[in-house]
């Protein structure tokens, strides 16, 4: 595409960042140019991020029927999955799985539940009681 060609169409990403997308200057030269967005990637990023949200919603009714532990609402909402909780919180991916059936939840230890609350940047607290301070 040519450089005039690149989209500026504002997303809420616009405002923080520019994504940087090769075009043709007049002499036909590839160039790196910065574009604020473009429409189609904003639609696709805007349904992504409902269905996320959605999941989240989803994870935290189960933690609140009791059919799940509070991890797998904060998993959810951090974008984790066991084996890559398990990676940050120094535990086997078995031992996450394990960790994400209520009842086996209330058992741990302080320490253990430490390590989950780091990862997540949350105290004991709020990781038992899926308390989310936003930034």
């Amino acid at each position: 595409m040519k450089k005039e060609d690149v989209p500026q169409d504002l997303s809420s990403l616009g405002k923080i960042t520019k994504e940087v997308c090769y075009a043709t200057d007049k002499s036909g030269k590839y160039i790196t140019e910065l574009s604020k967005g473009w429409d189609v990637k904003i639609t696709a990023l805007d349904a992504h991020w409902e269905e996320i949200e959605q999941r989240v919603a989803i994870a935290k009714q189960k933690v609140l029927n009791h059919e799940a532990s509070p991890l797998l609402f904060f998993m959810e909402k951090n974008l984790m999955d066991a084996d890559l909780l398990a990676g940050y919180a120094g535990f086997w991916q078995w031992q996450v799985k394990r960790h994400l059936k209520p009842e086996i939840f209330e058992k741990l230890n302080n320490k253990k539940l430490r390590r989950y609350a780091e990862v997540f940047n949350v105290t004991i607290d709020d990781l038992k009681n899926i308390n989310v301070h936003e930034a």
